[in-house]
């Protein structure tokens, strides 16, 4: 007997299926005898089980059917059901992205409400500045005031500060403006007695410039934020805070808040810088001779003012939210008052000479000396200016003529009345060129250099008086210098 060989190998996976079939599916004869014959029909494995696949194929199917039919009506509510959760949640999130994209909307309008606020304020601020420093340039040309020095630094902070307009310094009260006495009165700010009023909010309208950017950045926003879940308030916030309109708009804001603090610094600057105006000009008075207090009261009861008295901190400027800057813009306001009044009486008061140029010399002073005729001591109560025969004599101040004629030792004197007291002579004129009851201005002629009356030649005898009492004319003279 031969041993097998040592390549023999195992059956394939072929060859397994196939015994497999073969045992499973045994071939089969079918007989069908008929008439005295006998047919048969052999069914091999092959067949068998072909025709055993077809048959669950088709009980399958007839399964799933009979399953489809009986339970269509809960497939479809299922189907449905599920539906209708996805719908509602994709409607529950829209609904959550809507009131985000409102929230943020809203913020938006808030952030351009408070820029706009802030931007108001600032400009507020700034026109009062403007227009106090414009008003107090008015004054100065009016007198011819030279301004202390620090008085450009301030102009120059206002201009280069902002590109706003300037407005004057018109006050108001009860909600009614009463400009001021300047042509040009205009200003914005108006002051309110009593608590301050809420800051006002401006009406929700958008821009479409910086919304129209907005809504589009949102959107984009909404489509990251837009998940499964809702956005909790955390991230809402975040997404407000990391908004680059919001970022901006917060930036600007801060940016105005800053310049609106220096703008209340500046009020005050301006404030010192009055009063500084207001201390000269008062010098100014009582270098001449006159008591500044006494003059301010017979320049106020011939005005005729009055009314209650309301103390500086119970009134704030409406709309104005810096409690700083209204009392430095109340304070300010008192001082450009005083300033203005002074003035106005400045412009009564005579303070240059009565003849201008080289050609002319002061010949003979104020007080004690020897008398030219009786070379006696005696007292002169002017100064003496020499010049040319027919020079032209001029008024130092405005006023009204209450005596053009010849006087004694005068000569042909012109006597001016500039109000409060004050009055000015004019002597030795060579012939006069006004009448009693005219109206004149500082600087307008008077009469002619002469040498009439008690004279050694030709010149003009200057005096000034003040209730009823001859005052030195130097002393008007050199306070003049300091501010004309």
């Amino acid at each position: 007997m031969r041993a097998p060989k040592g390549n023999d190998t195992s059956p394939t996976l072929l060859e397994r299926v196939w015994a497999w079939l073969h045992e499973t599916f045994p071939e089969l004869q079918i007989y069908i005898r008929s008439d005295g014959r006998v047919q048969f029909f052999t069914f091999g494995p092959s067949l068998q089980a072909t025709l055993a696949g077809l048959a669950l194929i088709f009980l399958g199917w007839v399964a799933f059917a009979t399953v489809n039919v009986v339970f269509k009506d809960r497939i479809i509510a299922a189907k449905d059901h599920r539906f209708q959760q996805m719908q509602s949640a994709y409607e529950n999130r829209l609904a959550d992205l809507q009131i985000s994209y409102d929230e943020l909307n809203g913020a938006l309008v808030g952030a351009e409400d408070k820029f706009k606020a802030t931007a108001d304020a600032l400009t507020s601020k700034q026109n009062a500045i403007s227009g106090f420093l414009n008003r107090r340039a008015q004054v100065e040309a009016s007198i011819g005031f030279r301004a202390p020095a620090q008085a450009p630094a301030i102009i120059n902070s206002v201009q280069g500060s902002s590109d706003h307009g300037a407005a004057s310094d018109s006050v108001g009260f009860s909600g009614v403006t009463i400009p001021s006495d300047s042509d040009e009165a205009d200003s914005s700010l108006v002051m309110m007695p009593g608590p301050v009023l809420p800051q006002p909010r401006v009406q929700k309208a958008t821009r479409a410039s910086l919304l129209d950017d907005a809504f589009k950045r949102v959107s984009k926003l909404a489509s990251a934020l837009f998940d499964r879940r809702a956005p909790s308030p955390i991230q809402v916030s975040a997404a407000y805070a990391s908004h680059p309109a919001l970022k901006a708009m917060a930036q600007q804001t801060a940016r105005l808040a800053a310049l609106s603090q220096q703008q209340t610094q500046l009020m005050a600057r301006t404030e010192i810088a009055l009063d500084q105006d207001v201390g000269l000009l008062r010098a100014t008075v009582k270098r001449t001779g006159i008591n500044p207090d006494q003059f301010l009261r017979k320049f106020q009861s011939a005005d005729g003012i009055g009314g209650p008295e309301i103390a500086l901190d119970q009134v704030h400027i409406e709309g104005m939210a810096d409690a700083k800057f209204d009392q430095a813009y109340l304070r300010a306001g008192a001082v450009l008052d005083e300033l203005n009044t002074l003035s106005s009486e400045m412009g009564h008061i005579p303070l240059t000479t009565p003849v201008t140029g080289a050609a002319f010399d002061r010949s003979s002073g104020f007080g004690s000396r020897v008398d030219p005729f009786t070379r006696r001591y005696s007292f002169h109560p002017g100064v003496d200016f020499a010049g040319p025969w027919g020079a032209s004599v001029l008024a130092t101040a405005p006023g009204k003529v209450v005596f053009a004629g010849s006087r004694g030792g005068y000569g042909n004197m012109v006597e001016i009345d500039h109000g409060f007291g004050l009055h000015t002579r004019y002597g030795h004129l060579s012939r006069i060129t006004v009448a009693v009851g005219a109206k004149i201005g500082k600087g307008s002629q008077v009469g002619r250099m002469g040498s009439t009356g008690r004279s050694t030649g030709p010149h003009v005898h200057y005096e000034i008086w003040y209730d009823n009492v001859v005052r030195n004319p130097n002393n008007f003279i050199e306070a003049g210098r300091h501010v004309l």
